[in-house]
C-alpha cells in the first residue's frame, strides 16, 4: 500500500474516533432551548396525527419536567427584550391552547420536524428526536470540510489540523447542542453550494436547496441571489438558462408551499419573537405596528451586526482580495460577487428577522471561511473557464 494511502486512512480514522468522542459529547450536554417544547409537540402529532392536543400537552411537559424543569418556570432574572416573554413559557406549559396555537408557529420548517419523527421511530425519546439531527448533521459537516480540505492543500495532517479547529468554532458547537433544525440547513447549505460550483451539477443542487429551504424557509433569499448570480457566469460554467430557471421555479415551489400551508402572516411572527409576545397569535394576533417594526430594528441594527462574525471576516476578505488579487480578474469578480451576496443575504434577512444569532448564521459563516480557503489554495479547479482579464 502507497505511504499517501496509509496516512490518508490514519487520518480518516482519527478523524471518525475524534468525530465520534464530540458526538457522545454533544448528546450529553444538550441545551433545552424554549423551542424543544414546540418541536415534540411536533414530533407527536406527525406520528399520532390522532393524538388530541391535551394529550400531547400532557407528554411533553411530563418529559421536560424531568429532563429541563427549568423551562417550566418564569424567568424573572433577566429584563425582557420581548413583552412577556418571561412568563409565557410557563403559561404554556399550564395551558394546551395556549400551546396548541404555538405549535402552528413551527411548522414551517416541515423537513425538519419530518427528520425529528424518523428518529422518533426509530426509537429515542421525544426531546431526543429533537437535537439528534444537529448532532449527525454536526458529524457529516466536519467530515465533508476534511474531505473539502484534504483535496485543497497538499498535507493531509494540515487539513486534519483546520479541519480540527473549524469543528470547534463556537457558532457549530453551540448550534450542534441545540433542538433547532439550523445545522441541519447548514449542511444542506454546504452540499447544494458544492454541487453547484465544484460538480457543476445543477439538479443535485435543486434537491439539496429544496430540501434546505424546507428545513429554514429564509434561505430562499440566498438560492434566489446565488442563482442570479450564476447567471451572468453561466458560460464559464456551462450552465444553461433553461436549467436556472427549472432550479429557481423549484425553489419558488418549495417556498410557496411552505407558506401556502403555513398561513401564518409573518407580522404574527414578528411580532410574537420581537415586540409582544401573543398568547393565542392563530385566533386572536394582535395587530401590526410599523412603529414598532422600526423602533425594533433601528436598536438592534449595529449591536447584531457587531455582535456577530460578520464584521471581522469581512475585515479578512477586504485583506485577502486587495493584497493578492486584481478584481480585473474574472475569477475575483464571481468570488466577490458570491461573498457580496452572503451579506445581501443576511442584510435582507435582518429586515424580516432582526436577529443575527450565531447558529442562525453558521451556514454563511462556514461558506465564507471554505471560499476564502479555496481561493487561497486552488483557483484553477472552479475557475479553469474564467478569462485572467476582462
Amino acid at each position: 500500500m502507497p505511504k499517501y494511502l496509509k496516512i490518508d486512512k490514519i487520518a480518516v480514522l482519527f478523524l471518525t474516533v475524534y468525530l465520534c468522542i464530540m458526538s457522545v459529547y454533544l448528546y450529553k450536554h444538550q441545551y433545552y432551548n424554549s423551542d424543544i417544547e414546540a418541536y415534540m409537540g411536533l414530533v407527536y402529532k406527525y406520528n399520532f396525527p390522532k393524538m388530541d392536543n391535551e394529550t400531547i400537552h400532557k407528554k411533553v411537559y411530563a418529559e421536560l419536567k424531568i429532563k429541563n424543569p427549568e423551562l417550566l418556570e418564569a424567568n424573572n432574572s433577566t429584563s425582557e427584550k420581548t413583552i412577556g416573554e418571561n412568563i409565557y413559557y410557563k403559561m404554556i406549559s399550564q395551558n394546551p391552547k395556549i400551546y396548541e396555537e404555538e405549535l402552528q408557529l413551527f411548522t414551517v420548517k416541515p423537513f425538519y420536524n419530518f427528520i425529528n419523527s424518523v428518529f422518533y421511530k426509530i426509537g429515542f425519546s421525544a426531546s431526543a428526536s429533537t437535537f439528534i439531527i444537529s448532532i449527525v448533521s454536526y458529524f457529516l459537516i466536519v467530515f465533508l470540510i476534511f474531505l473539502f480540505l484534504k483535496g485543497q492543500l497538499s498535507n493531509v495532517f494540515l487539513a486534519l489540523a483546520l479541519t480540527i479547529l473549524i469543528s470547534l468554532f463556537k457558532p457549530l458547537l453551540e448550534a450542534s447542542r441545540h433542538a433547532s433544525p439550523d445545522v441541519l440547513a447548514c449542511l444542506l447549505l454546504i452540499l447544494s453550494v458544492y454541487f453547484t460550483l465544484i460538480k457543476k451539477n445543477l439538479l443535485i443542487t435543486t434537491i439539496f436547496g429544496m430540501l434546505c429551504i424546507f428545513t429554514r424557509p429564509d434561505y430562499f433569499v440566498f438560492y434566489t441571489f446565488f442563482l442570479l448570480m450564476l447567471y451572468f457566469f453561466r458560460k464559464n460554467f456551462n450552465f444553461e438558462v433553461k436549467i436556472l430557471l427549472f432550479s429557481f421555479s423549484y425553489f419558488v415551489i418549495s417556498f410557496g408551499l411552505i407558506q401556502f400551508f403555513n398561513q401564518i402572516p409573518w407580522s404574527v411572527l414578528f411580532m410574537n419573537q420581537f415586540t409582544k409576545v401573543q398568547l393565542y397569535p392563530i385566533s386572536h394576533p394582535d395587530v401590526f405596528n410599523f412603529l414598532d417594526y422600526f423602533n425594533v430594528i433601528k436598536s438592534s441594527i449595529f449591536l447584531e451586526f457587531n455582535a456577530s462574525y460578520f464584521p471581522i471576516l469581512l475585515i479578512i476578505i477586504v485583506s485577502v482580495l486587495s493584497s493578492k488579487y486584481s478584481l480585473n480578474k474574472k475569477y475575483v469578480q464571481f468570488f466577490s460577487l458570491f461573498l457580496f451576496i452572503i451579506y445581501a443575504t443576511v442584510f435582507i434577512r435582518f429586515f424580516i428577522f432582526p436577529s443575527l444569532v450565531s447558529r442562525m448564521m453558521l451556514g454563511f459563516y462556514l461558506l465564507i471561511i471554505l471560499s476564502l480557503i479555496f481561493v487561497l489554495n486552488s483557483k484553477e479547479q472552479l475557475f479553469r473557464n474564467f478569462p485572467t482579464k476582462k
